[in-house]
């Protein structure tokens, strides 16, 4: 019978753990917070069998990242690439969708948010200018462009994260480096654009000044004298003059923080119906979805309005907030800010934001079967119906799954350097203002461009602290 293969999907479910995907991988994320990166590797690779499961991406990428922090950048672009080939071939399993509707959706595949899959090909781009691997970088470069495409064909409301900034200013960077000044130049004037019409607006992020020197400059390497001349005025910089390099330069990108944590939260619905239309309301936070039960049996509608009650779960993200909140780093001649380029935690909560409205009909239709499920089991064994309403409860879960070990936010900054050796100190702030400083020495050929990234793994909030 139908009803008894689902109701074994209900109890295997039941027998998985109830936990949210942070505390189902506490040893592994206590260990990271700490910044232990030796042993964070060790407890990831403990369950291997994540690496072809549900959570295959999320296994990939976090040993892509912690390989790149630990400077073993080659071994974390093979699993980089994995992660990017799993999001190319990418399909659905209508199986687990279906099974997803009688328990809950972590029976699906958990496929990466869309600024996960950008996040994956910024550390791979900047892996391989690492490893001085200008092709390789130029690979993912056009990589990012085909996936910018794609969130803009699929997003076109401007109230949507249809493009991103950030992306648009690394790709310039890449183009740069390999001394295209023409792609360089249109990368930059469309980080400028996004930053202008979307970021400052969604996010509260503008254009950095480093993206505005970078766009001049680019202007006029490519003789682009009349676009030189207008983004000059425009940026009230009349007295920026292209001066010769007689060095090389360092690009330094800071990735301060953690992003959020996905966890859950429920909310309780009174069910009403008239006629077809069933009407799930909540008045403490003003919400009523209504759900079209005309493809359902009388009685499976009684059925659903019976319960009175029900109890949704959804997801929702926790913010890990900043310890450090300001940086800079400096030579013996001068102090360069950091600037704020992405701020990824922001872009996770929109993102989530924007599919609220498919994660509540998704759950409401999780409601409805489930109660039709167990209506039609006690028409033929009351205690055993009643067992069902109890896994119904017990495995409403909402999918707490994301990428956990990106940053909070990405900040970078471009410092001239002399041919040879040359020492700098990069200095954090944090939120009670104290300072920290961390020397660095760079040997520099004329015309080099060296790439460095810091990660503040820091938050203000303890490690394990997630419920």
């Amino acid at each position: 019978m139908i009803w008894r293969s689902a109701l074994i999907c209900l109890a295997l479910s039941v027998v998985a753990s109830c936990a949210t995907y942070y505390q189902s991988n506490l040893a592994f994320n206590q260990v990271f917070e700490k910044g232990d990166l030796q042993s964070a590797l060790k407890t990831l690779r403990e369950r291997p069998s994540d690496g072809t499961g549900k959570k295959q991406f999320l296994y990939l990428v976090n040993n892509g990242l912690i390989l790149s922090l630990l400077g073993r950048y080659n071994e974390s672009n093979h699993y980089f690439e994995k992660a990017y080939v799993f999001g190319e071939d990418y399909q659905i399993n209508y199986m687990n969708e279906v099974a997803s509707y009688l328990t809950n959706p972590n029976f699906t595949v958990y496929r990466g948010e869309d600024h996960e899959h950008l996040l994956l090909l910024y550390y791979k781009a900047i892996n391989y200018l690492k490893l001085k691997k200008t092709d390789e970088a130029l690979v993912e470069c056009r990589r990012l462009n085909i996936r910018l495409q794609q969130l803009s064909d699929r997003y076109q409301s401007e109230n949507r994260y249809r493009a991103d900034a950030f992306v648009n200013t690394l790709m310039g960077i890449i183009y740069e480096t390999d001394r295209d000044y023409n792609n360089a130049f249109i990368a930059y004037r469309n980080a400028l654009e996004v930053y202008e019409a979307d970021f400052v607006r969604l996010f509260g992020v503008g254009p950095p000044e480093q993206l505005k020197t970078d766009l001049l400059r680019m202007a006029k390497l490519s003789g682009m004298d009349s676009e030189f001349d207008q983004y000059k005025s425009k940026f009230g910089m009349d007295d920026f003059v292209l001066k010769p390099k007689t060095g090389g330069e360092l690009i330094f990108f800071w990735n301060n923080g953690l992003s959020p944590v996905k966890t859950e939260w429920s909310v309780n619905f009174v069910i009403s119906r008239s006629g077809d239309q069933i009407l799930f309301a909540n008045s403490e936070f003003g919400l009523s979805f209504p759900f079209d039960a005309s493809g359902y049996s009388e009685k499976d509608r009684n059925a659903l309005t019976n319960l009175e009650v029900y109890r949704l779960t959804f997801p929702r993200y926790l913010e890990r907030p900043l310890f450090f909140t300001s940086a800079t780093i400096a030579d013996q001649e001068a102090v360069y800010p950091i600037e704020l380029l992405e701020d990824v935690n922001k872009i996770a909560f929109k993102c989530l934001d924007e599919r609220m409205h498919l994660e509540l009909s998704k759950a409401l239709i999780r409601v409805a079967l489930k109660k039709a499920l167990e209506h039609q089991i006690k028409k033929d064994d009351k205690r055993l119906g009643a067992l069902v309403g109890i896994l119904n409860a017990i495995t409403e879960k909402a999918d707490t799954r994301n990428w956990q070990t990106l940053p909070h936010s990405i900040s970078y900054a471009r410092i001239p350097l002399k041919e040879g050796l040359s020492t700098l100190t990069f200095e954090t702030t944090d939120m009670k203002g104290q300072k920290q400083s961390h020397p660095f020495t760079y040997d520099v050929k004329r015309g080099e461009t060296l790439f460095h990234t810091f990660t503040s793994l820091e938050s203000s909030y303890p490690p394990g602290g997630y419920y």
